[in-house]
């Protein structure tokens, strides 16, 4: 009987100890999948640009250094390492979208071209799962970010490599676009 006993003491730790390991690596697992999931977006995001592009150029030849913005500005996404560098360069291609988008607002024909149309559709779509891919990531950052955190886990968390994990940031350009009120003219 007094085998059983220390049995269950020794046993019992080492059992919730791996029970906490596994949840760490969990978590962090879903973290890691809401990264690529990101990934997959930007991807779709980065393959669509050279078409609108493409399409903007048949209207607005003329627009060339808002094309060189733009495709500068795709290169520098995708090359962008880490959350936050990443955050940083998606918030400025962003801004150059937007900046085409406000020139094809001047080409009625174009924004008539059911091409143009549709690949805006798109992209569009596209932007809506990137901003759901951030919202799910920044989720799993916190709950990642806390369990380790919490007790009993904090013990071994920093002893077994787990460490806080940066969230999705829209960057200071995109935060300043988005606090700013927008203007409404007759």
């Amino acid at each position: 009987m007094e085998l059983i006993i220390i049995l269950i003491f020794i046993a019992a730790p080492v059992l919730y100890g791996i029970m906490l390991y596994n949840r760490m690596v969990a978590l962090r697992l879903t973290r890691q999948q809401a990264v690529h999931d990101i990934d997959v977006q930007l991807k779709l995001r980065y393959d669509l640009i050279p078409n609108l592009l493409e399409t903007v150029k048949g209207y607005a030849a003329h627009e060339s250094a808002l094309f060189e913005n733009v495709t500068a500005a795709r290169a520098g996404a995708m090359n962008a390492q880490g959350v936050a560098a990443r955050g940083q360069a998606e918030s400025g291609l962003s801004a150059a979208l937007m900046n085409l988008y406000a020139v094809a607002e001047n080409y009625p024909d174009l924004k008539a071209n059911d091409n143009f149309a549709a690949l805006q559709r798109d992209l569009g779509d596209i932007e809506n799962k990137i901003a759901a891919s951030r919202r799910f990531l920044n989720n799993a950052t916190q709950e990642y970010n806390t369990y380790i955190q919490q007790f009993p886990a904090v013990l071994i968390a920093q002893k077994m490599g787990f460490k806080d994990e940066a969230f999705w940031d829209v960057g200071a350009e995109e935060k300043a676009r988005i606090d700013q009120a927008p203007t409404v003219k007759f």
